[in-house]
Protein backbone atom coordinates (compact mmCIF):
# COMPACT_ATOMS: atom_id res chain seq x y z
CA UNK A 1 0.00 0.00 0.00
CA UNK A 2 1.19 3.52 -1.29
CA UNK A 3 1.84 6.16 1.78
CA UNK A 4 -1.00 8.00 0.06
CA UNK A 5 -3.56 5.22 -0.09
CA UNK A 6 -2.05 4.61 3.98
CA UNK A 7 -3.57 7.84 4.27
CA UNK A 8 -6.59 7.47 3.07
CA UNK A 9 -7.36 4.15 4.59
CA UNK A 10 -10.47 3.98 6.79
CA UNK A 11 -9.74 3.00 10.71
CA UNK A 12 -11.36 0.54 11.68
CA UNK A 13 -12.83 -0.63 14.71
CA UNK A 14 -14.98 -3.01 16.42
CA UNK A 15 -16.86 -3.34 19.54
CA UNK A 16 -20.57 -4.18 21.21
CA UNK A 17 -23.46 -3.41 22.67
CA UNK A 18 -22.87 -5.86 25.90
CA UNK A 19 -26.35 -6.71 27.39
CA UNK A 20 -26.42 -8.23 31.45
CA UNK A 21 -29.58 -10.65 31.45
CA UNK A 22 -31.96 -10.34 34.38
CA UNK A 23 -35.73 -9.57 34.35
CA UNK A 24 -34.48 -5.77 33.18
CA UNK A 25 -31.35 -6.23 30.62
CA UNK A 26 -28.52 -3.37 31.16
CA UNK A 27 -26.30 -1.96 28.67
CA UNK A 28 -22.88 -1.23 29.19
CA UNK A 29 -21.05 1.77 28.95
CA UNK A 30 -17.34 2.85 29.46
CA UNK A 31 -15.92 6.02 30.95
CA UNK A 32 -12.93 7.11 29.21
CA UNK A 33 -10.48 8.74 31.77
CA UNK A 34 -8.63 10.75 29.26
CA UNK A 35 -11.60 13.23 28.44
CA UNK A 36 -14.45 11.76 30.93
CA UNK A 37 -17.26 10.83 27.84
CA UNK A 38 -19.30 7.71 28.39
CA UNK A 39 -19.06 5.54 25.73
CA UNK A 40 -20.06 2.03 24.16
CA UNK A 41 -17.11 -0.61 24.85
CA UNK A 42 -14.83 -0.79 20.97
CA UNK A 43 -11.25 -0.09 20.09
CA UNK A 44 -9.53 -0.38 17.17
CA UNK A 45 -8.72 -3.56 14.75
CA UNK A 46 -4.69 -4.76 15.32
CA UNK A 47 -3.53 -5.14 11.94
CA UNK A 48 -5.15 -8.60 9.92
CA UNK A 49 -6.97 -9.39 13.28
CA UNK A 50 -10.92 -9.89 12.10
CA UNK A 51 -13.46 -7.37 13.52
CA UNK A 52 -15.31 -10.20 15.31
CA UNK A 53 -12.46 -10.67 17.33
CA UNK A 54 -11.10 -7.09 17.93
CA UNK A 55 -14.83 -6.76 19.55
CA UNK A 56 -14.76 -9.92 21.68
CA UNK A 57 -11.06 -8.57 22.52
CA UNK A 58 -11.68 -4.81 23.26
CA UNK A 59 -15.48 -5.50 25.29
CA UNK A 60 -13.12 -7.94 27.61
CA UNK A 61 -10.15 -5.23 27.85
CA UNK A 62 -12.76 -2.26 28.60
CA UNK A 63 -15.78 -3.51 30.90
CA UNK A 64 -13.56 -6.61 31.99
CA UNK A 65 -16.31 -9.10 30.89
CA UNK A 66 -15.94 -12.42 28.88
CA UNK A 67 -19.17 -12.49 26.33
CA UNK A 68 -20.85 -14.69 24.26
CA UNK A 69 -21.47 -13.26 20.50
CA UNK A 70 -24.83 -12.95 18.91
CA UNK A 71 -25.72 -11.39 16.06
CA UNK A 72 -24.16 -8.39 13.90
CA UNK A 73 -25.84 -5.11 14.54
CA UNK A 74 -24.49 -3.00 11.99
CA UNK A 75 -22.04 -0.36 11.51
CA UNK A 76 -21.65 3.39 11.67
CA UNK A 77 -19.17 5.83 10.68
CA UNK A 78 -17.71 8.67 11.24
CA UNK A 79 -14.71 11.58 10.35
CA UNK A 80 -11.33 11.26 12.79
CA UNK A 81 -8.75 13.99 11.52
CA UNK A 82 -9.63 13.70 8.25
CA UNK A 83 -10.17 9.90 7.84
CA UNK A 84 -13.28 8.02 8.28
CA UNK A 85 -13.64 5.67 10.88
CA UNK A 86 -15.29 2.49 10.56
CA UNK A 87 -16.95 0.71 13.62
CA UNK A 88 -18.83 -2.81 13.36
CA UNK A 89 -21.07 -4.01 16.46
CA UNK A 90 -22.26 -7.13 17.93
CA UNK A 91 -25.35 -8.12 20.40
CA UNK A 92 -23.07 -9.34 22.95
CA UNK A 93 -24.48 -11.20 26.40
CA UNK A 94 -21.90 -10.70 29.62
CA UNK A 95 -20.92 -13.92 30.81
CA UNK A 96 -20.60 -14.45 34.76
CA UNK A 97 -19.28 -11.66 37.21
CA UNK A 98 -15.99 -9.80 35.68
CA UNK A 99 -12.82 -11.93 35.13
CA UNK A 100 -10.72 -8.82 34.68
CA UNK A 101 -10.19 -5.52 35.69
CA UNK A 102 -10.87 -2.50 32.94
CA UNK A 103 -7.92 -0.84 31.34
CA UNK A 104 -6.47 2.11 32.89
CA UNK A 105 -7.91 4.25 29.99
CA UNK A 106 -11.27 3.47 31.77
CA UNK A 107 -12.48 5.18 34.29
CA UNK A 108 -15.78 3.33 35.21
CA UNK A 109 -18.15 0.74 33.78
CA UNK A 110 -22.15 1.25 33.96
CA UNK A 111 -24.68 -0.91 33.62
CA UNK A 112 -27.70 1.21 32.53
CA UNK A 113 -31.28 0.76 31.04
CA UNK A 114 -31.31 1.62 27.12
CA UNK A 115 -33.56 5.36 27.64
CA UNK A 116 -30.12 6.05 30.80
CA UNK A 117 -27.48 4.71 28.60
CA UNK A 118 -28.65 6.59 25.63
CA UNK A 119 -29.12 9.92 27.41
CA UNK A 120 -25.68 9.46 28.92
CA UNK A 121 -23.79 8.65 25.90
CA UNK A 122 -20.88 11.87 25.44
CA UNK A 123 -20.97 11.35 21.66
CA UNK A 124 -24.51 12.45 19.43
CA UNK A 125 -23.50 9.70 16.84
CA UNK A 126 -23.12 6.61 19.38
CA UNK A 127 -26.31 8.22 20.80
CA UNK A 128 -28.48 7.90 17.07
CA UNK A 129 -26.66 4.08 17.02
CA UNK A 130 -27.91 2.82 19.83
CA UNK A 131 -31.23 4.42 19.46
CA UNK A 132 -31.69 2.57 16.38
CA UNK A 133 -30.12 -0.88 17.30
CA UNK A 134 -30.91 -1.10 20.94
CA UNK A 135 -34.22 -1.76 20.74
CA UNK A 136 -33.63 -4.45 18.24
CA UNK A 137 -30.82 -5.18 20.86
CA UNK A 138 -32.97 -5.66 23.76
CA UNK A 139 -35.66 -7.76 21.67
CA UNK A 140 -33.17 -10.57 21.12
CA UNK A 141 -32.00 -10.47 24.40
CA UNK A 142 -35.90 -10.76 25.62
CA UNK A 143 -36.77 -13.51 23.07
CA UNK A 144 -33.52 -15.80 23.60
CA UNK A 145 -34.27 -15.81 27.42
CA UNK A 146 -37.75 -16.72 26.81
CA UNK A 147 -36.62 -19.99 24.44
CA UNK A 148 -34.09 -20.81 27.35
CA UNK A 149 -36.81 -20.54 29.88
CA UNK A 150 -39.11 -22.78 27.72
CA UNK A 151 -36.23 -25.00 26.97
CA UNK A 152 -35.67 -25.53 30.69
CA UNK A 153 -39.29 -26.12 31.73
CA UNK A 154 -39.26 -29.35 28.83
CA UNK A 155 -36.35 -30.56 30.22
CA UNK A 156 -37.85 -30.32 33.88
CA UNK A 157 -41.28 -31.87 33.06
CA UNK A 158 -38.96 -34.28 31.59
CA UNK A 159 -36.82 -35.48 34.24
CA UNK A 160 -39.90 -35.57 36.88
CA UNK A 161 -41.80 -37.80 34.17
CA UNK A 162 -38.86 -40.58 33.36
CA UNK A 163 -35.41 -40.18 31.39
CA UNK A 164 -37.64 -40.49 27.96
CA UNK A 165 -41.10 -38.99 28.68
CA UNK A 166 -42.30 -37.38 25.29
CA UNK A 167 -42.25 -32.96 25.85
CA UNK A 168 -45.69 -31.59 26.49
CA UNK A 169 -47.33 -31.20 22.83
CA UNK A 170 -46.97 -34.74 22.45
CA UNK A 171 -48.18 -35.76 25.89
CA UNK A 172 -51.61 -33.65 25.02
CA UNK A 173 -51.78 -35.92 21.46
CA UNK A 174 -51.72 -39.27 23.08
CA UNK A 175 -53.85 -38.00 25.99
CA UNK A 176 -56.41 -36.62 23.17
CA UNK A 177 -55.42 -40.19 21.21
CA UNK A 178 -56.63 -42.52 24.32
CA UNK A 179 -60.14 -40.57 24.85
CA UNK A 180 -60.52 -41.60 21.02
CA UNK A 181 -60.06 -45.12 21.60
CA UNK A 182 -63.54 -46.36 23.26
CA UNK A 183 -65.47 -44.40 20.39
CA UNK A 184 -63.17 -46.24 17.57
CA UNK A 185 -63.70 -49.47 18.93
CA UNK A 186 -67.68 -48.86 18.98
CA UNK A 187 -67.51 -47.32 15.19
CA UNK A 188 -64.99 -49.60 13.48
CA UNK A 189 -65.78 -52.78 16.33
Amino acid sequence: MTDSAKDRAPILAAGGIVLREGSRPRIAIVRLRRDKSWVLPKGKLYRGEPALAAAKREVLEETGHEVSVREFLGSMSYPVDGKIKIIQFWRMHAVGPPVRQPTDDVKAVKWLSLKQAIDILSREHEKVFLAHVGPMALKAARESARDKIAKLSVRTRRKRAGRNAPAAPAEHLLAALKSMMPKARRLFG
